[in-house]
């Protein structure tokens, strides 16, 4: 810039750059990863919907057949021939709660019906009369809260609730007791289910929202590894969050949020 002697400007020099055509081109780069990104994604979906269905009637050729063996070969085979047969039939049974768990977990974001308002105490009644067989085995006590009405798939949220009730029980330690609560933030709804489990180190906390991630073999606690892999979809699905709070011995306190 030059100025004249009383410090008026009297002109200024500078290098212009036309960035038309660089915005351009960064913007069909970025439309065209988003087209690539959206393309992977269905063939994932596609993929992962094949690959559990059409699984599925094999599997259980295998595990009937294996059955039927049995049945009829009992007096023909030995301890460790019947020891072998036991194997595969689980393994085979093991695989098909697999292939279930992720067909369900490929079908949240394209079997999902539309929110509508869902009060979260049927939510709960529903989810209660699911699991009556085993509340009563378990003698389990299942405390709650009066909670909201959300803006939610309804199915979904059965079914979100059902995973986590239903790991509270699996996982509790003696008589299981579940509390189930809510808070308003005013833009959002939080739910939480805390029970009396055996908790977590604080250090797995992401790790086990993500799909066949276990912390414990099948030999000590049935389950597939997907089923809060689920939840969090789901939840991410209706545009919240869902986290734990836990301590190893003290029990674990999950929570979801669901914007209003």
């Amino acid at each position: 810039m030059t100025r004249d002697e009383n410090g008026h400007p009297l002109k200024v020099s500078g290098v212009c750059f036309d960035v038309t055509d660089m915005k351009e081109g960064a913007k069909k780069d970025l439309v065209k990863l988003n087209e690539n990104l959206l393309r992977s994604n269905n063939d994932l979906k596609q993929f992962a919907y094949i690959a559990s269905h059409d699984l599925q009637e094999p599997l259980r050729m295998v595990s009937s057949f294996l059955q039927l063996i049995e049945k009829k070969f009992d007096d023909k085979l030995d301890n460790e021939g019947k020891e072998y047969i036991k194997y595969a039939v689980e393994g085979s049974k093991r695989m098909y709660e697999l292939l279930n768990g992720l067909l369900a977990y490929s079908r949240i974001e394209t079997k999902g019906d539309k929110p509508r308002e869902v009060d979260m105490n049927e939510v709960l009644n529903n989810v209660k009369s699911n699991l009556s067989l085993v509340i009563k085995e378990t003698n389990a006590i299942i405390y709650s809260k009066p909670l909201p009405v959300i803006f939610a798939d309804n199915e979904q949220m059965i079914r979100l609730m059902q995973n986590l009730i239903e790991n509270g029980i699996k996982f509790s330690k003696g008589v299981p007791q579940i509390t189930i609560s809510s808070s308003d933030t005013g833009d959002q709804n939080i739910i939480s289910v805390k029970d009396n489990g055996i908790g977590i180190e604080s250090k797995y906390f992401e790790r086990i929202f993500k799909i066949f991630q276990r912390l414990h073999g099948p030999e000590n606690y049935k389950g597939t590894g997907i089923g809060l892999a689920i939840c969090k979809r789901i939840v991410e699905r209706h545009g919240g969050k869902i986290f734990v709070e836990s301590e190893p011995g003290k029990g674990s306190t999950f929570y979801f949020t669901i914007p209003k």
